[in-house]
This record gives C-alpha cells, structure tokens and sequence, in this order.
C-alpha cells in the first residue's frame, strides 16, 4: 500500500499535472475539485498527506483544515495557493497546516516538502526503510513490507497502517484506543476480532514475537 494523498485544487491543468507527478512517484492519489468533496473525503477515508488549495469553490482550504483540526484529525497538511500576504501564511499555520507553498512552484519542491512530512512520525531514523529481522524492511514513504529479496509482501491497508504505527513507537505500547483512531475512519466501528485477526497475519510475516499485545496496555513491536 503506498502512501495515500487528498489533493484539493480546482485549477483543472495544474491538478492534472500534479496528479501525473504524484502518481508516477507512487502515491495514491484521491483528487477533489471543492472543498466540501474534499472534507468528506478527510471524514470518510485515510490519509497520510493532504495537500490543499486555498480558492476553492464550495468553502475555502483554510476552513476544511481548520474543520478537521477541530475534530481531532492530526494528517499532515500543505497549503499550495497563490495567497502571498503574511497575513495569509499567518492564517494558514494558524488554522493547524504544517506547510505553506506560494504558487508557481517546482514539482520537485513539493516532492521534497511530502518526504519530509511522510518521515516525520519516524523522526529517529533519516533513512527510507526500517530495517527488521530476517531481512525485512517497511519503507517509511511507500509504506509497503519488503522481503530480503527486495519483493513486496502483500499487506491490506489496515495491516500496512497498523505495522506503521507500532513501528512509530517501538518498544512501547499503543493502547486499543489509539490503534482503532488510526485503523478504523469516520463512522466506522472498529472491530476487535478485526485488529486480532491483522496482528495475526503480521506476526505470520515476521514472527509470532515480533508483536506482544498486553491486556489494558495494547500492542507493541517487539524490538
């Protein structure tokens, strides 16, 4: 599974163009064209990165992040707009983004601002892939499972989720709690049998050890 992107910008050549990009890097894209798709989208699906046009029809960029800041949704988010004023850099941290891109910019900019948010849970290492025992690797952008062959093992998204955010902290414990926020979407129910069930194929993969779950204190990747 590799990483997922809401892109919202109504400009119909440059949203082509950044979806081509962003696609032929491995993204997986969803593309929204106002604001209102692009809040039900944030609501309704995962995602690792939204990039985020200010002028859109329906709302306005800085309104959708500040809605979903304030539902306690924590996705890294880039302003991409024309808006120039301090005051709208001003505004744009304000509301909760955690970057601001002045149009025109270069591709390659933009490519490197997504490395350095997708890294960002993974502070500790300035590598792309976590290295784990008997060869395999999780690449921190891709967020795909390698074999010691290089081979993607298939993984289901929740499975990829989940083995990302124990990795994120490990040697310690993540609650259930915080494991269902991440896992399971808006107006979802999470499922108990369900998350047994992914942990069961992760420890299949890469060893009955290698993820301790305690009664009261959660799951974590054994180091």
């Amino acid at each position: 599974m590799s990483a997922k992107i809401l892109l919202l910008e109504d400009d119909f050549v440059l949203s082509e163009i950044l979806l081509e990009f962003l696609q032929e890097q491995g993204y997986n894209v969803r593309l929204c064209d106002n604001a209102k798709d692009a809040l039900d989208c944030a609501y309704e699906q995962y995602f690792d990165l939204w990039i985020l046009d200010v002028k859109v029809p329906q709302g306005n960029g800085f309104d959708v992040l500040k809605q979903l800041r304030e539902c306690g949704k924590d996705t890294p988010a880039i302003f991409i707009t024309s808006l120039d004023r301090i005051d709208d850099l001003h505004n744009g941290y304000k509301v909760g983004c955690d970057d601001y891109i002045k149009k025109p910019f270069e591709l390659l900019e933009l490519q490197c601002r997504i490395n350095t948010l997708l890294k960002r849970p993974f502070s500790h290492t300035h590598k792309d892939f976590i290295l784990l025992p008997n060869g395999f690797k999780f690449g921190i952008l891709t967020q795909l499972l390698y074999d010691e062959n290089g081979v993607v093992i298939p993984l289901t998204q929740k499975e990829s989720l989940l083995l990302s955010l124990l990795l994120q902290h490990k040697g310690s414990y993540v609650s259930q709690e915080i494991i269902f926020d991440t896992l399971w979407e808006y107006e979802q129910e999470p499922s108990e049998m369900s998350l047994r069930v992914y942990v069961k194929n992760l420890r299949k993969i890469l060893g009955k050890d290698s993820i301790l779950n305690q009664r009261g204190r959660g799951y974590c990747y054994n180091v």
